[in-house]
């Protein structure tokens, strides 16, 4: 069994997804801890309902760089984890945290990377530019986490063909989904990879 931190901002679906696979034991892992840099996000209900410790940490609670820093690593330095996962995290990580973790910190992205990633490319902003530029597909990706913004290793990804007359929302439903089966079957496969389980 291995652990592993996640960091979210907005509904925290992958989140969930994450949490029920080590609850029904298709995850061999613990999740130690969820850090939010929006204290009122959905992540932050599903915590609780999975008894999952969080931390608040934000330009609000740590206005300083340095101190949101510091804040960041304490978490880790209390609670050390195998792999730290971004479920939604709308934030740029930072270099320190990077180098605490050097191949350790994996993130999914709602396209398929390389294209529609990097900054500006979050949200329904990615949908929107898949479907205005008449892709045939798109689909989630998994990969790890640099100081470039999307710019890191490929882990996975699952092709999801954009439909005739689909909006972004309706786009965006259909990669969730598939998002919710790509992410902890990435992690696991990654973890094994590591040998943090057998």
């Amino acid at each position: 069994m291995f652990s592993f931190g996640v960091m979210a901002s907005g509904g925290g679906s992958n989140f969930k997804a994450l949490l029920e696979k080590v609850q029904d034991g298709s995850l061999r892992a613990k999740c130690s801890f969820l850090i939010v840099n929006n204290g009122d996000c959905g992540a932050v209900q599903i915590a609780k309902e999975f008894g999952v410790p969080t931390f608040h940490i934000s330009g609000k609670t740590h206005p300083k760089q340095l101190e949101y820093e510091e804040a960041l690593l304490g978490v880790l330095s209390n609670h050390p984890v195998d792999l730290l996962l971004l479920a939604g995290y709308m934030k740029k990580i930072p270099d320190s945290l990077i180098q605490a973790l050097p191949e350790r910190i994996l993130n999914i992205h709602p396209a398929l990377l390389p294209k529609y990633g990097g900054k500006g490319f979050w949200g329904m902003n990615v949908h929107r530019a898949v479907i205005e530029n008449h892709e045939k597909q798109s689909g989630p990706t998994v990969h790890l986490v640099t100081s470039e913004i999307d710019k890191g290793r490929i882990l996975a990804q699952t092709p999801v063909p954009v439909l005739e007359g689909d909006s972004p929302e309706e786009l965006a439903a259909r990669i969730l989904q598939q998002e919710h089966r790509l992410y902890w079957k990435t992690v696991l496969d990654y973890a094994k990879t590591l040998k943090l389980i057998l």
